[in-house]
């Protein structure tokens, strides 16, 4: 797979920007604060709906601006797909397929496949655990579109029974005391969440089986292969439905690995039970402390937690992994050549060591297409060089085009 054409309109710093690419590798250049980012962010947010810099999609829209515009054709061995995504502030996206009729923005995922790297990824190492959960969740939607549904449907249960909880914790402070009809209303969401937090779940922890593997011969590449990357998650629950206080005290290492036989069905019998025994701590505190929504993804560096014990070259080389672990885990999805997902390298090589670049451009040169951005072309390695794209303000200029200029 391969991105061909991408063309955005007020999006970011760009009132309007064009952009032709081949398969291989392009480099794109420029001085900070030009744009490159805004280019490959674009490119991201065609796979996951999301931006790796913004937890809203207003930043997106050019300022003064209420509606940007990304267009992109993907082509996947033969055939060839027109993506048009619409981001709009205040109202729903929407998007087009193929120039078909408009359809709900997430109608798109899983079309348009990337992998994207870039200094913000030190969060998933240093950062608090909601940077990990959303890794993974993002990569789910990626290699299974159909849960964009999970984590939404989820997403909504959980805040309308912190509503709830907020709002029989304000009643329990008064003389009145919790009412028996928002306990039975309690009843009704705890059967709701534990139904939508057994199916995430499910889904996160047999996404973290599969990443194992490739975690851990990404960062034995990446580095001189004296200890072992590990990644375990750490739910707020035990198998037994014994519950822990967050992600610092949850179901402990053991837990994930019993959690894992269960059915989705057992999972969520054991929800409820976790939900029962700290019914009084969600009363008093007035929010929802067992679910996915609290759970850790712990990331092991021999015996030591990568975060606060990582050097920051360590930091580098782990984040790096877990990016490349999500780019191997949807090359072995889809086997077929055509169908690689996009791998993008955002301002990566400018942070790391000779030996890291060589290792790094060593590891991604095959894929089909790869997307690099850079501040000083110096700092691309040799095995990475292709075609190089000029980024200037308010544009790019092609080699070809920029040969046309000078001569």
């Amino acid at each position: 797979m391969y991105l061909e054409q991408l063309s955005l309109t007020d999006f970011r710093s760009y009132e309007q920007v064009d952009l032709s690419l081949s398969p291989g590798i392009t480099v794109l250049v420029g001085s900070n604060g030009l744009g490159k980012t805004n280019l490959v962010e674009a490119v991201g947010y065609l796979s996951t709906l999301g931006s790796h810099r913004a937890s809203t999609d207003v930043p997106l829209l050019r300022f003064g601006t209420d509606r940007a515009m990304i267009r992109a054709r993907i082509v996947r061995g033969e055939a060839q797909v027109t993506l048009e995504v619409e981001i709009n502030a205040g109202r729903a996206n929407r998007a087009r397929i193929n120039r078909a009729n408009p359809v709900r923005a997430r109608d798109i995922l899983g079309i348009c496949r990337s992998v994207l790297f870039a200094p913000e990824d030190l969060a998933l190492v240093k950062g608090d655990p909601g940077n990990r959960r959303r890794f993974l969740d993002d990569l789910l939607v990626t290699l299974l579109p159909r849960h964009a549904g999970t984590r939404a449907d989820y997403d909504r249960v959980l805040k309308q029974r912190n509503a709830l909880l907020k709002s029989a914790r304000a009643q329990h402070f008064s003389r009145a005391g919790v009412s028996e009809g928002h306990l039975a209303t309690l009843d009704v969401w705890d059967q709701h969440l534990a139904a939508a937090a057994a199916a995430l779940l499910a889904a996160r922890l047999d996404l973290v089986a599969r990443l194992q593997p490739h975690l851990a011969a990404a960062y034995e590449q990446l580095t001189d292969g004296t200890k072992l990357l590990r990644a375990i998650y750490r739910p707020t629950m035990a198998a037994d439905g014994a519950p822990g206080d967050g992600a610092d005290d949850g179901g402990g290492p053991g837990a994930a690995a019993d959690l894992a036989g269960l059915p989705v069905g057992d999972l969520a019998q054991a929800y409820l039970r976790a939900l029962g025994e700290s019914r009084r701590r969600e009363l008093e505190r007035g929010m929802t402390l067992v679910g996915p929504h609290r759970d850790e993804l712990d990331l092991l560096l021999g015996s030591a937690p990568a975060r606060g014990y990582a050097s920051h070259g360590e930091s580098w080389s782990v984040a790096l992994a877990l990016r490349l672990a999500s780019y191997e885990i949807l090359r072995e999805d889809d086997p077929i050549a055509a169908n690689e997902p996009i791998l993008i390298l955002d301002d990566v090589f400018a942070e790391l060591d000779a030996k890291r670049r060589t290792k790094l451009a060593a590891m991604v040169s095959g894929a089909e297409q790869v997307l690099v951005t850079a501040a000083v072309a110096a700092d691309i390695p040799a095995e990475l060089s292709g075609a190089q794209i000029q980024v200037i303000p308010g544009g790019v200029v092609t080699g070809g085009d920029q040969a046309a200029a000078e001569g």
